[in-house]
């Protein structure tokens, strides 16, 4: 049997097979950050696939917190309803689902919006520079994970993901390059975890132990005064007895940065992070063969094994893995005649 579909048991979650739809912004929300039946259709049909767990595009914990003025919201509890209408059809057709939370930072790119980040540096030359956050404005950041946590766990999320990746708001806190405080927040690499330990810590009081916690991490700068995986490995360890279970592994993004990129050029990252820390990860990274997602879960680089841009191609990808490596997966009943 090919690993790639082997289920997984992590807490409480059990998942049909290894492989993961990854969090990716659809920009598809109004500016009240509501659910449309854009995403009702877009994350079902991936269920319906095959995908094992699908994980929701990074939702803004606040207005000010968005990427964009279209993205999707969870800061209020009027998107509880939508978010749970898609829950319900994605389990309906034997995936599992998470939501990913998220605070932009400096790349918050919604019009009159209050930019705060750990240091008042740009993201670039034609960014803004954002503002300083004060104590309270670090407090009050997580308080709105917190309570985005408490709607995700209304809306009957499998899992919750934390966006600690891409230069958002918790990567310009683990980066050096974005991150120049002189306070407990900054200089040492456990300083720089705190803000990502007090989030973590803030939603496990309302997200119940059993059920798993992912952090999205960018494993590399790309900068060479930036973090490599060892370093955001050991920042990792000092947050992990906080509760988190599920590490998924991607990189760049906290400045401009040239990237060679190549298929499974991130798995490296992937397989360091599992060794130092001991959790599970999840890689990734212009993955398209089957064979290729198989080969990384035959060799512990990677306990799960995530498709971006590969299932937005061919939301069936799972159907067709099956097949090439051999193995004689359940289709949908209605689409049997095809098989």
């Amino acid at each position: 049997m090919p690993k790639l579909f082997s289920t997984i048991e992590i807490k409480d979650m059990e998942l049909r097979n290894r492989i993961v739809m990854p969090p990716m912004c659809m920009y598809s929300s109004g500016e009240d950050g509501h659910s449309r039946l854009w995403h009702f259709v877009h994350y079902s049909t991936r269920a319906i696939g095959g995908t094992g767990l699908i994980i929701v595009e990074a939702a803004g914990i606040d207005p000010a917190g968005r990427i964009s003025d279209k993205d999707l919201g969870i800061w209020e509890d009027s998107h509880i309803d939508g978010l749970s209408r898609v829950v319900t059809e994605v389990k309906k057709h034997g995936a599992k689902i998470a939501i990913q939370l998220n605070h932009a930072g400096r790349k918050c790119e919604v019009k009159e919006a209050d930019i705060i980040a750990p240091s008042a540096i740009a993201f670039d030359e034609n960014s803004p520079t954002p503002r300083l956050m004060t104590k309270d404005d670090i407090d009050n950041v997580i308080t709105l994970f917190k309570n985005a946590a408490v709607r995700a766990k209304k809306a009957d999320f499998d899992a919750i993901e934390i966006h600690a990746a891409h230069g958002y708001l918790i990567n310009e806190f683990l980066s050096p390059l974005s991150n120049q405080r002189a306070d407990e927040y900054g200089g040492s690499l456990e300083n720089r975890a705190r803000f990502l330990k007090e989030v973590v810590k803030a939603v496990r009081e309302v997200w119940p132990m059993e059920k798993p916690l992912i952090v999205r991490v960018s494993a590399e700068d790309y900068i060479e005064a930036g973090n490599r995986d060892v370093d955001v490995a050991n920042m990792l360890n000092s947050v992990k007895d906080e509760g988190i279970d599920i590490i998924n592994v991607s990189s760049g993004a906290v400045v401009p940065a040239k990237i060679n990129v190549y298929p499974g050029y991130q798995v490296k990252f992937s397989e360091t992070i599992k060794k130092i820390t001991g959790l599970y990860t999840i890689a990734g990274g212009l993955i398209v063969e089957p064979a290729m997602a198989e080969e990384i879960i035959q060799n512990e680089r990677a306990d799960l094994v995530y498709l971006g841009r590969e299932l937005l191609r061919n939301p069936y990808w799972p159907l067709k893995a099956a097949k090439e490596l051999g193995e004689d997966i359940a289709w949908p009943v209605q689409y049997e005649r095809s098989k």
